[in-house]
């Protein structure tokens, strides 16, 4: 079997076992999900790099980024890791402006960087069509994030103020508005992609820079949740936090599960799209040695 497709079958093996790990709170496997990303880096190289220091180095600088922020958060042991609960009374809750804003970098900041070096990449006119459908595409994420943040502004609005935050605290609204930066800079980044590549005739790798700007939907919210704020506001038009699907004891956290899934196959789709055949760009010898692909 040639080592394309084999590296390729097992990238996506890891995937799954990643996936389900996450669906049952249990890692089938802790390095499922950085041998997913080092077997597709792997899968890009084999198949010859483009000519041109830059082109040949982004894809795999793009995979090498999300690798070590998956090895970061990898997984601990099973009954590793420390669980407590942080009870606040109503009194006691203080709002940190950069709270939200924080959670999300941290959750997607090898994500983002992995967009920029790719759009450094790939820079260049896009076709018109293809700049509407990116807007087009980017409507329901950034109206999502604005309805989120009028939704709460308005809940605390009607309610008791004092509560929201003390008086060393940050204006809730305000937290929440910085929070739903990383998901609108995701979707963003990942849809500018998406025409950049369609307008490159990558429409494979284009359909996966599009997939990943939905990502930034179960972000939005998981950013917001990481802005205590007293009571639920908002909660009438949160649609994508953990709870949206409910948890079940065999399957406790079906949303991280969906989110990780959609992530992991839009990477997928990317490089598969970028190391097609159908480059524009001739392409270097192999680095690796052995039987040709």
């Amino acid at each position: 079997m040639r080592r394309g497709p084999l590296l390729l079958s097992a990238a996506v093996v890891c995937v799954a076992l990643h996936v389900v790990g996450v669906l049952v709170a249990r890692p089938v496997w802790r390095g499922a999900e950085v041998l997913a990303l080092v077997l597709l880096l792997a899968y890009a190289v084999v198949g010859g790099l483009p000519v041109g220091r830059w082109a040949a180095l982004a894809t795999p600088a793009a995979l090498a980024l999300l690798a070590a922020d998956a090895l970061r958060t990898m997984p601990p042991e099973p009954g590793s890791a420390d669980i407590g609960w942080q009870v606040l009374r109503p009194d006691e809750v203080r709002v940190e402006l950069t709270a939200g804003f924080d959670a999300g970098l941290t959750a997607y900041w090898a994500t983002l960087g992995a967009l920029v070096v790719l759009l450094l990449r790939w820079r260049g006119p896009v076709p018109p069509r293809w700049v509407v459908a990116a807007g087009a595409a980017a409507a329901p994420v950034v109206g999502y994030a604005v309805v989120r943040v009028v939704d709460i502004w308005r809940d605390l609005a009607t309610g008791d103020p004092a509560p929201a935050s003390d008086v060393d605290g940050a204006d809730p609204v305000s937290a929440v508005i910085l929070a739903v930066v990383p998901s609108v800079a995701l979707a963003t980044l990942a849809l500018a992609l998406a025409a950049l590549l369609a307008g490159h005739g990558r429409l494979l790798a284009a359909a996966g820079a599009a997939l990943l700007a939905v990502v930034a939907l179960p972000l939005t919210d998981s950013s917001i949740g990481a802005v205590p704020l007293s009571g639920f506001p908002g909660e009438g038009t949160e649609l994508f936090a953990w709870h949206a699907v409910t948890p079940t004891s065999a399957m406790p956290q079906p949303v991280p599960a969906l989110t990780v899934a959609v992530e992991l196959t839009a990477y997928l789709l990317l490089v598969v799209g970028l190391r097609g055949a159908d480059r524009d760009e001739p392409a270097a010898p192999s680095l690796m040695v052995g039987q040709a692909d």
